[in-house]
């Protein structure tokens, strides 16, 4: 068919050749004709609005063509040698790449042959010959819808990109809860983030340092578990762990454990703690002052609880103990006992520390000496001081 037998007069309201431009916005047209001069119309009245055309001799070479950079449009003639319009028609709608790439099939004839292209999977037709008009109105409505389409597949992906990053946070900000958990099981939430944000966990592995020891249990605590009902010990309990708990934090010690009434505190490990001393000192003393007022109300129960506390320094191993699932941070040596033997010979209200503690927190404790006690499981008397109070003109600040 020559190529004025294809092209019908232009309306008055489609701009000429001469007017170059329109509101094509560079649009890729592919234009599929075996025939040259076919080709070249095409490109005379599409180039001329700002559509840039390409073009394919053939539907195998249109194919190839397709497995490059992907038009916005593909205008595909029926008749051609090989494979022809329809079959490359269905070929484009089989790969997942142009499955919605919008074709418009150039029609020789009427009914059946439009009816053919669309079931072989056009979207649009235009016959032979066509009017500039209305193949122009119809590349552009095609092309329109693409970019909808464009627009939707790509915020697709970008949501599916935000989903993939969010659930990677979440991940991430799960273990970090995780780890800060298990952390904050023996360590103030002050250290326990820093370790956190250095992704540092080596201070686990089993390592030897010198640290200040706290332990502090409940005088008459025994018999009360005896002689109470349990509704009535876990009550106590729970005010007196929150109570003594607070304080850890507060002074940043590391909190090996609960055990009933006993509770074991240590300082400079695995944070290093120049002050550990004077700060195990000072946590106990504001750990009496505590007690002292939940005893007030417990003695309106009939519950009558004191509080002692024994303080020793002295070097440790200390690491992770356990298994999978539950691990604690544990401190293994004397000094640990000593505290706790003190703890155990101090009478209600007392603090007992040792020689070595007494002489490091002389500058805020306020002691008295008591001399060399003897104590379970210690094979020499310890020299041993009693904290009566605070220096305030040391401590106000």
């Amino acid at each position: 068919m020559s190529i004025d037998d294809q092209l019908t007069p232009a309306s008055e309201d489609v701009p000429q050749p001469a007017a170059r431009g329109g509101n094509a916005d560079g649009a890729v047209v592919l234009v599929v004709d075996d025939l040259e001069p076919n080709r070249k119309l095409m490109d005379a009245v599409l180039s001329p609005r700002g559509f840039r055309v390409q073009m394919a001799e053939s539907g195998e070479d249109a194919v190839a063509q397709l497995a490059g950079d992907l038009p916005d449009i593909v205008l595909l003639d029926i008749q051609m040698p090989g494979i022809d319009g329809y079959e490359t028609c269905r070929r484009i709608r089989a790969d997942e790449r142009t499955a919605y790439l919008p074709v418009v099939m150039v029609t020789a004839s009427g009914g059946e042959q439009k009816v053919r292209a669309i079931e072989a999977g056009a979207d649009d037709f235009v016959t032979k010959p066509f009017d500039q008009s209305e193949l122009l109105a119809r590349v552009r409505s095609l092309i329109r819808i693409k970019r909808y389409h464009d627009t939707i597949e790509r915020q697709a992906a970008e949501l599916a990109a935000w989903n993939r990053e969010l659930e990677d946070k979440v991940a991430a900000q799960v273990d970090e809860l995780q780890r800060v958990g298990r952390l904050r099981r023996f360590l103030s939430p002050q250290v326990a983030g820093l370790v956190v944000e250095s992704g540092d966990e080596g201070f686990l592995a089993s390592h030897r340092a010198e640290i200040t020891a706290t332990y502090c249990d409940l005088r008459g605590f025994t018999s009360f578990a005896e002689t109470a009902e349990p509704e009535e010990v876990m009550t106590v309990l729970r005010e007196y762990h929150e109570a003594l708990g607070e304080l850890v934090f507060r002074f940043e010690g590391t909190l090996e454990h609960f055990a009933g009434d006993g509770l074991l505190v240590f300082f400079n490990d695995p944070m290093p703690c120049p002050d550990a001393p004077a700060r195990a000192v000072r946590m106990a003393v504001a750990m009496r002052g505590r007690v002292e007022q939940l005893a007030e109300e417990w003695r309106r129960h009939g519950y009558d609880l004191g509080f002692g506390v024994g303080i020793a320094q002295g070097y440790a191993t200390l690491g992770r103990v356990g298994f999978e699932g539950r691990y604690d941070y544990a401190a293994i040596g004397t000094v640990t006992n000593m505290s706790a033997r003190l703890s155990g010979l101090a009478q209600a209200g007392q603090i007992l520390i040792t020689q070595k503690v007494a002489a490091r927190a002389g500058e805020v404790a306020v002691t008295r000496a008591l001399g060399a006690l003897e104590l379970r499981g210690i094979t020499k008397p310890v020299e041993t001081f009693e904290v009566l109070g605070l220096d305030a003109a040391r401590t106000a600040s």
